[in-house]
């Protein structure tokens, strides 16, 4: 039995994951330092810099849009709709969301927001295929 595309997604989704959490966290431990990170954390710190808190908005963001992604690529498999447009739409949203981490990182404006866009529309289309197709 062949793993559906869009369970295949949904794993390296969760590397992407992974990743975001570890750019995040190594630009902010470079910044507050070793003792913070492996402290409770309880004190107050000075504002993030530049880079360090793009990338927690980043993160921030892809964990608000990943719980949407989770229900549209299981859902469209488990009602047994997934297909060319799916795995289409699966791709592109991985895709799109590969792509806006390193351009939130180095500050690319625009273009961020248009691969964000990206990433939604295919969002859209995996949820408009599970709730009407």
């Amino acid at each position: 039995m062949t793993m559906p595309a869009e369970i295949l997604v949904l794993a390296l989704a969760c590397v992407l994951l992974f990743v975001h959490v570890q750019v995040a966290i190594h630009k902010k431990t470079a910044q507050y330092g070793v003792d913070w990170n492996m402290g409770p954390r309880d004190e107050d710190t000075p504002p993030l810099n530049d880079v360090a808190a793009r990338l927690e908005r980043a993160r921030d963001n892809f964990l608000e849009t990943f719980p949407v992604a989770i229900v549209a690529l299981f859902g469209v498999v488990l009602a047994d709709k997934s297909g060319p447009v799916t795995e289409a739409a699966a791709w592109t949203w991985l895709g799109a969301r590969a792509v806006y981490l390193p351009l939130y990182w180095s500050g690319v404006h625009k273009w961020r927001t248009v691969v964000f866009g990206i990433s939604a529309i295919a969002l859209l289309v995996l949820l408009g295929v599970l709730i009407f197709g």
